[in-house]
């Protein structure tokens, strides 16, 4: 197995999908020459020409609106956003477009499109470039909406979303880039509606994504020396949620605290307790406590960027408290 760079895993994706299908093509911001923002397609305009790898304007609402035009007369286009925050510019093409048209075309188009790019909190990016949009798309009908963790599920799950019949939106975090993974050598896919189980317990499920799978990895190093035994799930599919996965862990553990980058209120995890106490509410014995960011534009100041986060140590906290709680 190599070892290679997140970036390096997302690309390794896209050419090898470009080179099995000719109707695959990227588009977007700087795709192109310069090779993406974060290099996940450098220098595969040299390979696939410069009408498969498409530097477009600065203007969001148009190339996504064509993207959406290509998918439905048989493309298969790959959006690049630059940055996730600038899909906002987007969000008319996305939502009553990509996400509705099949239903709405009473299935006649098919929309096979990826939209993915760097978000999530950076550092020091400001506000604007520290989008988290995954709640912002959550409830929009027809979007698959999809949060990669790791080098290897980045290059599994991109190949899938781009096979994906579906608008697919996926996310990359910006500060994940450059994580290492040893990836197979032998073609991969992973499935975009399953949750992945990276620590088996029973005292907690701890329920999380992209960038906070790794804090919270680091928080359970801690939990572990002081005799705690937490479950942990990276949900990885945020739309539609894998329900299956996440029940069991719930029946086993009986109490879950989910951490999330997205912001508080009307966050990922608040759907996630809504859902728990409509299906399982039964099975727990304490309330789902939820870590989210707060609910504030995210500063530029660092020290101050880093408080309006979840840090390993709230993990910690927050874990312990729960599981020594009499019921």
């Amino acid at each position: 197995m190599a070892e290679t760079l997140m970036f390096n895993a997302l690309r390794e994706a896209i050419d090898e999908e470009m080179a099995k299908d000719p109707t695959v093509l990227v588009m977007g911001e700087d795709v192109g020459h310069y090779g993406g923002s974060y290099k996940v397609t450098k220098d595969l305009y040299k390979k696939y020409g410069e009408l498969r790898l498409l530097d477009t304007p600065i203007a969001e609402n148009s190339f996504t609106g064509m993207a959406v035009g290509a998918a439905m007369t048989g493309l298969r286009p790959i959006i690049e956003g630059m940055n996730m925050g600038f899909l906002l510019l987007a969000f008319n093409q996305i939502a009553n477009n990509a996400g509705m048209l099949r239903y709405t075309s009473g299935g006649n188009f098919k929309i096979p499109m990826v939209i993915r790019g760097p978000g999530g909190v950076g550092r020091q990016l400001g506000a604007e470039h520290s989008q988290r949009l995954e709640a912002y798309f959550q409830a929009v009908p027809g979007l698959k909406i999809v949060a990669c963790s790791t080098a290897y599920n980045a290059k599994g799950l991109l190949k899938s979303a781009i096979r994906d019949d579906n608008p697919v939106l996926f996310f990359e975090h910006v500060l994940l880039y450059n994580l290492k993974d040893h990836l197979p050598e032998e073609e991969y896919y992973l499935p975009l509606d399953k949750a992945e189980i990276v620590r088996k317990g029973s005292d907690v499920t701890i329920l999380t994504y992209s960038r906070m799978r790794h804090h919270v990895t680091q928080a359970v190093k801690t939990l572990e020396k002081d005799g705690f035994d937490p479950e942990v799930i990276d949900l990885i599919s945020l739309k539609p949620l894998d329900f299956e996965t996440i029940g069991a862990s719930v029946r086993k553990t009986h109490k879950v605290i989910i951490v999330e980058e997205c912001m508080r209120t009307g966050g990922i995890a608040a759907e996630i307790i809504a859902s728990i106490n409509d299906r399982l509410f039964d099975e727990l014995d304490a309330p789902v406590l939820r870590l989210s960011s707060q609910d504030i534009p995210t500063p530029y100041n660092g020290t101050l960027e880093n408080l309006t986060i979840v840090q390993p140590n709230q993990i910690v906290e927050a874990v312990k408290k729960m599981v020594t709680l009499k019921v």
